[in-house]
């Protein structure tokens, strides 16, 4: 049971101030909820950049980290799905009990999925945020997404038959995950930027064609129309950048939707057709609610059957230690083509 014991945690000390492990209680689910006790949590861009402060946070000290994989250790009241002892993965938040970056943390159970047998925690970790930035992207009819048909829906697989997308940054986590979404719905051709060294992977989760991430904007175009004779009406901007903003706004027909993950750095032509859009790859966002509740109900058997797979992963040494290194690796670009993830529970 959860009754206030001490658990090891990884903090943010202060605003633009250093991580360090310390010491917090065990928090105790409360309805809806479930206490984990976190055996991996992946690393994001999100992370570094609280500490950098372009995304904000109430008050500090703070715990970070939303990818959390683990054993189910106590379930709240309202709890029909989970028993203790129950393998999970969960999409937490910027919130101190639910954060990744501690030993035991709380699951909302809507955005919790069990983790199939053919599956590890590493593998489960990788999931949840970059997953959930993709598909809400994608398929959520919100103010965040394009509200394109899902594939779990009735006439959703392979309903983009034909229709050619672009994904820049196909190997990034958000990238990998976006392949194999827009497999799944059909799209042809999915071509994807990325370095040349990540080809063969990226093909095996369902790109039709990579081009070099380092072409020109214009020798990416050239390429792009090469590959594909239709207008390109969509473009997933994983990395979005200013450099990769304006080239991903160039390849668009002119009614195409530019997808983001940052804030857009482009300016949409007034009373013209083309537009952007920034994902929001909450859950926990309230407009992105009821869609996340569905596709988290098909997770367990998507990734049972293979239908989708984690992505490749590198497991941090030193516990919650390790991601402090981690996370100046992903600030410094040395992450590539892998998801960074570490295990609490072997924290010194």
């Amino acid at each position: 049971m959860s009754d206030a014991k001490p658990q090891k945690a990884l903090f943010l000390e202060s605003e633009k101030g250093r991580f360090g492990v310390g010491l917090r209680n065990i928090p105790k689910p409360g309805e809806d909820e479930l206490l984990i006790q976190v055996y991996s949590a992946a690393l994001n861009h999100a992370d570094y950049k609280v500490e950098e402060q372009e995304v904000i946070v109430e008050k500090y000290p703070v715990v970070l980290g939303q990818d959390i994989a683990g054993i189910v250790h106590e379930a709240g009241e309202g709890i029909k799905n989970f028993a203790k002892g129950d393998r999970v993965f969960s999409h937490s938040w910027f919130s101190d009990d639910r954060a990744a970056f501690q030993q035991f943390a709380l699951g909302v159970a809507d955005f919790t999925a069990k983790i199939p047998n053919n599956l590890g925690y590493d593998e489960a970790a990788t999931i949840p945020l970059t997953f959930d930035t993709a598909s809400i992207g994608l398929y959520c009819s919100s103010e965040f997404g394009l509200g394109l048909t899902p594939p779990w829906v009735e006439g959703g697989i392979r309903a983009y038959r034909g229709t050619p997308i672009v994904i820049l940054g196909g190997s990034s986590a958000v990238g990998s995950y976006a392949i194999q979404l827009a497999r799944l719905s059909g799209f042809s051709r999915i071509i994807a930027t990325a370095s040349l060294t990540h080809e063969k992977y990226l093909k095996s989760l369902g790109a039709t064609h990579v081009l070099n991430r380092d072409l020109s904007a214009n020798d990416l175009k050239t390429a792009v129309s090469n590959v594909s004779r239709k207008p390109i009406k969509y473009v997933f901007d994983t990395i979005s950048l200013l450099e990769t903003q304006q080239v991903g706004w160039s390849l668009l027909a002119q009614d195409g939707r530019l997808l983001l993950t940052l804030p857009p750095l482009v300016e949409e032509e007034e009373k013209k057709g083309r537009k952007f859009v920034r994902s929001l790859g909450s859950p926990h966002a309230c407009d992105n609610r009821p869609f996340s509740t569905e596709s988290w109900a098909i997770f367990s058997e998507w990734l049972k059957a293979g239908t989708i797979k984690p992505i490749r992963y590198e497991v941090l040494p030193d516990g919650l230690e390790g991601i402090i290194n981690g996370l100046e690796r992903i600030k410094k670009g040395k992450v590539s083509g892998t998801k960074l993830v570490a295990h609490p529970q072997d924290t010194k």
